[in-house]
């Protein structure tokens, strides 16, 4: 009995293993189901700290040659969302970025990373600021692995181009989503 036990567990050890796939994930150590004070803007009417969060990835697919992040609230009363992070070409050996890296003042973000500007007319991070008693919004944050090293674009690209080229560029991509309302 203990044999055809000790045969059983192997099998399922082995099969789970040999079955099992890494998926391309994107955690972070700042944010959990909601954002915070810490993340949400400072203007448009809020007066939160606008740190951008710790952002991690792991087990991108073969042949990523850079990777490319967004943020991005579909519930915003505009009738097309609201862009509050867009940041591309960053190089395929980087699998994070640091708390308060989208503030371009602080140049945390990799060196090569570019970030454009957002649907508050700035470049880098614009934290969440829905209009009040509006209920929660979502706040998509998604990293892409992209098959090509530049989407060569520059700072100055809205988000809309951005967009195209990084659906024309992906090879995975992971999200989180956060829920913030005032």
């Amino acid at each position: 009995m203990k044999t055809i036990n000790l045969i059983a567990v192997l099998f399922f050890v082995i099969s789970t293993t040999a079955y099992s796939q890494k998926t391309f994930t994107l955690t972070s150590k700042d944010l959990g189901g909601e954002t915070t004070k810490t993340q949400e803007f400072n203007g448009f009417g809020c007066s939160g700290e606008n740190q951008s969060p710790q952002l991690s990835w792991k087990n991108a697919p073969k042949g990523t040659k850079s990777f490319a992040i967004t943020m991005y609230d579909p519930d915003a009363p505009t009738g097309s969302g609201f862009w509050h992070w867009v940041v591309f070409d960053i190089p395929s050996n980087v699998n994070e970025l640091v708390t308060n890296a989208g503030i371009t003042s602080l140049n945390l973000a990799p060196k090569k990373a570019i970030q454009s500007i957002t649907d508050y007319g700035i470049k880098g991070f614009g934290g969440p600021c829905p209009p009040k008693g509006h209920g929660f919004h979502q706040y998509i944050i998604t990293v892409y692995a992209l098959k090509t090293d530049t989407l060569g674009l520059n700072e100055n690209t809205n988000p809309a181009v951005v967009g195209f080229n990084l659906w024309n560029q992906t090879l995975a991509k992971a999200s989180i989503i956060a829920y913030y309302k005032r």
